[in-house]
């Protein structure tokens, strides 16, 4: 872990409507370390799983053994199965669990694991955008565009989640668990890591503007982030932690004059007011119901749905479109020939890992996987192979998508996988034998290409364009033969 040159800062408070506090938040600038806790629970219960969970998670993210990504599924698993034995053993904690998001920065790059509705947000250059993604009903429909943010804020199921922290047991590496990326960190950015306390009642560009406006001054900024939730109703617990790289204060001569901060004269208090206000004009729908707080979080138990011979479905898009956000469908050993189209929240997984084999429809040349504006999907496990009798211009064609690829086989295809804008996830891959790109990547895409095996005799392995920036760790690549050792080794 290398020293991080940065800003932080945090805060935390109850509301206007509850009298504890079951969030917490931890920040360690000389370590990289960041993480927002949301307990759930009654009584004392959702602070004591929020204390656990920091507590662990701090103890062993400071062990530094093994790689950054294992650390975070280790420590959130210790949290987890340590809350969870407490609650079996106190009758007062029965049913105790948190969401939280925690955040590693490592080598210019940010690394988070991530479960439940609390959120990352990065801001930079006037821009906010929201990198986690909301393990809820509500969530998954906002992310994939079916809700407008206003809708979701004010939306009646929004404290559902199906995913949480201490509900039941997990090992660190359980699917359908922690959500994990490494995505670039560049120093004129900032991070935000907030509970839904925030999120629920202030809107992602008021949340851009604020941090923005006290740029250099993360603490001022947490506060007036604080007393924005609080004007809009503060019907929950409200947590925010502003990490700043570097250069984030610093003014570029490309940014617009709207972009700088507001006058460091201005007593914070006017501007909390005002921001408040403006929130209070703009949305008037919360104050029917102003002082009563949100529903406590229901957490939605997720179904199997399995695809097979003798199974609930016989194809697997039957059972795609059946499947609702954090349902995963389990794909039975076979030859299946139909075009996949992935679905936001939803685990596509092969029952044995290589067994459930995907090839071109009976009508169609490709792609045989699909994903276009998909957030929170996984796909896993299968194999995709194409050749004379079923050929395929692209085994995977990914567009504006955040879907997670890992240990797939994909053989014979003119283009293995094709991503287009998003930034997806590939890993533990094997691709093969492809006839012109193995990966392709355009539209200014960020994907994580992480210990995948690339290897052909023809086209070219990983291909990008120059507004793109893909991550690589450990990948293998096909070794490139030398000039002079390509005419049968004769020197020329």
């Amino acid at each position: 872990m290398v020293k991080t040159n940065i800003r932080s800062a945090g805060a935390s408070d109850p509301g206007r409507v509850r009298k504890n506090n079951e969030d917490a938040f931890y920040a360690d600038a000389e370590r990289g370390f960041f993480f927002v806790v949301d307990g759930i629970g009654g009584q004392n219960a959702g602070e004591k799983a929020a204390a656990i969970a920091v507590d662990r998670i701090k103890t062993r993210l400071e062990r530094q053994t093994g790689a950054i990504e294992q650390r975070i599924r280790e420590a959130i698993a210790m949290a987890n199965n340590e809350i969870f034995r407490q609650s079996q053993t106190n009758p007062e904690w029965e049913g105790m669990a948190c969401v939280l998001t925690v955040v590693a920065l490592e080598n210019g790059s940010l690394v988070y694991g991530h479960v439940g509705d609390s959120r990352l947000y990065q801001i930079r250059r006037g821009t906010i955008q929201k990198l986690t993604h909301d393990h809820s009903p509500v969530g998954e429909r906002e992310d994939s565009g079916e809700l407008s943010e206003a809708e979701a804020m004010r939306h009646p199921r929004r404290n559902e989640v199906f995913r949480d922290v201490g509900s039941e047991e997990h090992a660190p590496d359980d699917r359908d668990f922690i959500e994990l990326r490494r995505l670039p960190f560049d120093p004129d950015s900032a991070l935000l890591l907030c509970s839904d306390g925030l999120s629920d009642l202030v809107p992602s560009a008021e949340i851009q503007r604020l941090v923005s406006a006290d740029a250099g001054r993360p603490e001022a900024a947490a506060q007036a982030l604080i007393a924005a939730a609080n004007a809009a109703g503060g019907k929950d617990n409200v947590t925010v932690l502003i990490v700043e790289g570097e250069s984030f204060a610093t003014p570029r001569a490309t940014d617009p004059p709207a972009a700088a901060a507001a006058p460091s004269h201005w007593p914070r208090y006017i501007a909390a007011l005002a921001a408040g206000a403006a929130l209070a004009a703009g949305a008037a729908w919360f104050t029917r119901d102003l002082w009563n707080p949100k529903p406590p979080p229901v957490v939605l138990a997720p179904r199997v749905l399995s695809v097979g011979q003798n199974a609930d479905f016989g194809t697997i898009m039957e059972a795609v479109s059946a499947a609702r956000g954090g349902d995963t469908v389990d794909v039975q050993t076979g030859d299946y020939r139909e075009e996949i189209h992935l679905k936001s929240g939803v685990v596509l997984r092969s029952h044995a890992p290589g067994t459930a084999v995907i090839r071109a429809a009976p009508a169609g040349r490709g792609p045989a996987v699909t994903a276009d504006g998909v957030t929170n999907a996984r796909f896993s496990g299968f194999r995709i192979l194409g050749d004379a009798a079923t050929p395929l211009r692209e085994a995977v064609l990914l567009t504006n998508s955040s879907a997670e690829l890992d240990n797939l086989v994909i053989e014979g295809a003119g283009t293995a996988i094709e991503i287009r804008g998003g930034s997806p996830t590939v890993s533990a891959s094997r691709i093969t034998d492809w006839l012109e790109r193995g990966i392709a990547i355009s539209g200014g895409a960020t994907p994580v290409l992480s210990h995948n095996i690339l290897a052909s005799p023809r086209g070219t392995a990983i291909a990008t364009d120059a507004t793109s920036k893909p991550v690589l760790i450990d990948n293998t690549l096909p070794a490139v033969t030398p000039p002079h050792a390509r005419k049968g080794g004769h020197t020329e």
